[in-house]
């Protein structure tokens, strides 16, 4: 079965909440690129310490390896 991208954005990636988080992991990535370099970024995810998308303080970010970010987060 095809996944149906119009509909999945309409009823979850356009809403307000959910813009104002990718938000915010956004400006994480930009924020410890700017701290690291490209370079110390590249291929791997911004992990927040308390789980908090909102809590952008750099003593709340790391780098962290796709594969263990993930496994670790809900």
């Amino acid at each position: 079965m095809a996944r149906d991208y119009k509909r999945e954005y309409a009823n979850y990636h356009s809403k307000p909440e959910q813009r104002k988080r990718r938000s915010n992991r956004n400006l994480a990535r930009r924020l410890m690129k700017k701290k690291l370099g490209v370079k110390a970024v590249a291929g791997k995810d911004i992990d927040h310490k308390d789980k908090n998308a909102n809590n952008n303080s750099r003593s709340n970010l790391r780098v962290r390896s796709k594969s263990s970010n993930r496994a670790d987060n809900r």
